[in-house]
Order: C-alpha cells, then structure tokens, then sequence
C-alpha cells in the first residue's frame, strides 16, 4: 500500500545550540543530519527524527542566531505534533516541569489527551498520548526511557482563513480522507499511515496573517514514494488546481519540489528516497557535517562561520 502522510516538517529557530540542546536532550530525538541550508550556507540545517531517520518522523530547523520572532497567523503551520505511548503522558509532564518548559494543561482533542507547549524559540509543539503503540520501535539515548520516547509525528495543524481549498489538495493530490470535525477544526487522515498520518486545518477567517521568524514553520512536506509518484502529484496539482510547483530540487537525502497551496503555506513533496545513510552509516548519524558536492570545495569557508555547537 502507498505510504502517504507527513515527509519532514522544517522551522524557523534562534542559536543552534539552543537549539540543539532542546530536540535532542530535553525531547530525546535524534539528530540524523548536521548539514547546512543548500541556499545559505552560513546557516546550519539539524534534522531530528528516529533512529533511522524514517518519514514522518523528521523535524528539521534552520536555526539563525540572531533570528527575528516570528508571529503565528493564519497561512501558517500553527501546532506540530509528536506521538507518545499511552501511559507516557505522566512522564512527559513531569520532564516538562523539570526542564523547565512553558506548557498547558492536558486537554482532550477527537478523543485524544493533548499535551501542548512551547520550545525556546516559542514554536508551538505538542504530545499526544496514543495506545498500543509501546512496542513500536523507540530512539533513546539513555536519558529518556525508551518506552516514553517519542515515536514520530501525531499530526500537523495549519490555521488557515477557509479549510476547504486546502483540504482539496490533502485529498486529491495526497490522499487523504476527511474524518472528523470539532468545533473549527477539520481532521484529514492518510489511511492507515501511523507516522505523520494526521493533518488539522483550523479556519479562522478574517484572521491576523503571520509573520515568518524564529518560532515558525517554514514549511511541511508529504511523502512521495517515489520520482514517479512525485510526478503524479505535480501532475495533478496543476491539471486539477491550477498550480504549478517548482522544478525538482536535489536535496542530497530527498528530491523536492515545492509550492504555496490555497491557503498560503508553502508545501513540499519529498520522496522517501534516497534516505539519510547515503553519506554516513546509522550508526553515526548527525555526528560530522555533511555538505552537498557542489559545496564541498567551500568546506573551509564554510566551517569558520558555522557556530560551534559540538
């Protein structure tokens, strides 16, 4: 069965210590790729995700020092949210109020128990306590047990001013299915996609716009399986929609190509392949830098203006 659903979600953060410090120490994920942004690289890009770096499990950041606050509003990704064992929701509390991070009470959403909260540079995250999901595989890097680690991405939600234009591109181009409504909220899901299967669309109106900074999505990727599939949705967009992605751009671990849907929010579609062990073994992910080839020559460079993170 295809695999739809989430690919990677990137964000917007400040210092990249800092950043790095919270995803990976206080969230326990693992930093699978230390590399650079292909189109800035005085910046680094840290992708965080599970053991293996799978789809839908892939957080990644462009974390500029001295980034700007940016503003949520509609047009943007307003939550992200990761998926933890059932009894796990107890402990993730608890670690929260250790460390530190600004949080809510638990709330329920279509059923489920919510924890929300903030990271550094205050983008909005959440956990979501799901069952029989314990014996899923589980990164841990000895801090977090690895039955409360996390396990991948819950879910998206984007705050849009009208829901339905981009509900039509979720179901007709990424196969999603409309599933459940509460309150402004409309639920997509993928199928029986586990990870990243979910997307929320809240409609909000004649809403404030938000402003791109530190503490917001740049933008969320779905999965194609492969080029082709890829094509087929690029196909589809325009042939259905009217819109036109950009051309494929070679991303080293993902072939992308991009585009605004409906509601303003940049859209990618990322294959699955070729994955992030092409150009270093699992067992040392995220651990030197990597550099695509056409940067390669510029390393020197490049590494004296990086900040050092490790």
């Amino acid at each position: 069965m295809r695999q739809n659903g989430i690919h990677h979600i990137t964000a917007i953060a400040g210092p990249a210590r800092r950043n790095l410090d919270f995803y990976t120490q206080t969230l326990g994920l693992r930093l699978v790729k230390k590399t650079v942004n292909f189109d800035d690289p005085s910046t680094y890009h840290f992708y965080y995700g599970d053991e293996a770096g799978q789809p839908g499990t892939i957080l990644t950041f462009f974390p500029w020092e001295h980034a700007a606050p940016g503003r949520l509003g509609v047009g943007e990704t307003q939550e992200t949210v990761f998926r933890v064992p059932e009894g796990s929701l107890g402990y993730w509390m608890h670690r929260l109020v250790e460390k530190g991070v600004p949080h809510e009470v638990p709330a329920k959403r279509f059923g489920e128990t919510v924890l929300a909260f903030k990271d550094p540079d205050g983008m909005r995250l959440a956990i979501v306590a799901v069952p029989a999901i314990g014996n899923e595989p589980a990164w841990s890097d000895g801090e977090i047990p690895a039955e409360h680690a996390i396990r991948g991405f819950h879910s998206a939600s984007l705050l849009l001013a009208r829901a339905a234009p981009t509900g039509a591109i979720l179901t007709d181009v990424f196969g999603f299915t409309e599933v459940a409504r509460e309150g402004s909220v409309v639920r997509y899901k993928a199928g029986d996609t586990a990870l990243g299967g979910i997307v929320d669309l809240r409609e909000a109106g004649d809403f404030l716009h938000g402003r791109p900074g530190a503490g917001t999505v740049h933008h969320i990727a779905f999965r194609a399986a492969s080029d082709a599939v890829q094509a087929e949705m690029v196909d589809k967009l325009l042939r259905n929609h009217g819109i036109r992605t950009t051309e494929q751009k070679d991303r080293d671990y993902f072939r992308a190509v991009y585009f605004r849907e409906p509601g303003g929010l940049l859209f990618e579609i990322a294959t699955d392949d070729p994955g992030f062990e092409v150009d270093e073994p699992s067992t040392s992910l995220g651990q030197s830098l990597k550099l695509p080839r056409f940067l390669e020559p510029s390393r020197g460079e490049i590494e004296a203006v990086l900040p050092k993170v490790a």
